[in-house]
């Protein structure tokens, strides 16, 4: 089906995905950029799901806490149930002292849906690289490194699967990602530069490197022998504050005409979230596995991702060297 086609099918014919009914009982889940929109609702929906403890990780902590009560206020929990921690994904710094928080303060980890992201068109240097690639890409890969140990840890010792889901976007088997004919070892660096940026790709080029690294991740972590689930979600067009740096009046005319409830689209990452083995390292697109297409496919697509990791693994061992191998041993 062509790609046009299919994103008609998903956001205005079969754009129902179905609400998850899965217990989360007992289960203690992260949600990143949970303070607003699919997050939010997201978080809403584990809690009614039965979730322990639902963390809202983001940047602003007061917007957090608004949050938070929101879903108290919704859902009738314990403020014990919906707690707030302090995550930004533009410093690598913040990244690493919530995963350390992860580590030293949770019981267990069940789910962690990798949720925050940003869509813009102007150009900002965020740490070492353009903001959207720092944000979606670097920090979110940083992340699932470093909290992976905790989540081996609770799968073993509790005999259940746990899961890490990237919040993806079909918008990856658009990207043209022009920078992947950058030199040896020079795709992040042609990222950076200004000179040579497409801003108008950049969002897309940003999901396709997170699905390479699901792919990545969930090939280097076998499910049978450590049990966490590496997944790929995709809510669609919504009515979220993900372009909300968009300037004029289009964009909002469009979310509101044609996007999604957040709470239809928030559906997708909570399936993620409990989604079963055989969707390790796969697309799943309203709750459904689906083959990955666009720069992804065939020996061309394998070719790209190995390049891609190569560089990125470099860049992420020289933040803290090691932290693409904790935990993952087969």
């Amino acid at each position: 089906m062509p790609l046009i086609v299919d994103f008609i099918d998903r956001q205005f014919i079969h754009n129902n995905p179905p609400a998850p009914t899965a217990s989360f009982k007992g289960r203690i889940a992260i949600v990143t950029g949970s303070n607003v929109g699919l997050g939010r609702e997201a978080a809403r929906m584990m809690v009614r799901l039965g979730a322990s403890q639902v963390i809202i990780a983001c940047r602003n902590v007061e917007k957090g806490k608004l949050a938070a009560k929101d879903i108290q206020s919704t859902t009738g929990c314990s403020p014990d149930t919906v707690k707030v921690w302090q995550l930004d994904m533009g410093s690598y710094n913040s990244v690493i002292a919530f995963a350390d928080r992860v580590r030293t303060e949770l019981r267990r980890l069940d789910a962690l849906a990798a949720n925050a992201g940003i869509g813009t068109l102007k150009f900002k240097l965020t740490e070492d690289n353009e903001e959207t690639i720092t944000t979606n890409v670097v920090s979110m890969s940083l992340l699932a490194c470093l909290v992976y140990p905790k989540l081996r840890a609770t799968a073993l010792e509790f005999n259940t699967y746990t899961h890490f889901t990237v919040t993806g976007s079909e918008l990856f088997e658009f990207a043209k990602f022009r920078e992947r004919k950058a030199p040896a070892g020079k795709i992040f660096t042609t990222l950076a530069d200004e000179s040579k940026s497409h801003m108008s790709d950049r969002y897309d080029t940003s999901k396709l490197l997170a699905m390479m690294v699901v792919k990545q991740l969930a090939a280097m972590a076998p499910i049978d022998s450590n049990k966490v689930i590496v997944n790929c979600v995709a809510p669609g067009f919504c009515q979220s504050e993900l372009f909300r740096d968009y300037s004029g009046g289009a964009v909002r005319v469009m979310k509101k005409i044609l996007g999604r409830p957040t709470e239809v689209g928030a559906r997708t990452i909570v399936h993620g979230t409990c989604a079963g083995p055989e969707s390790h390292g796969q697309y799943v697109p309203d709750c459904k596995i689906k083959p990955t297409g666009g720069l992804t496919k065939g020996k061309k697509g394998a070719e790209l991702q190995n390049r891609v990791w190569a560089e990125l693994k470099q860049k992420l061992e020289g933040f803290q060297p090691g932290v693409t191998s904790l935990g993952f041993e087969a």
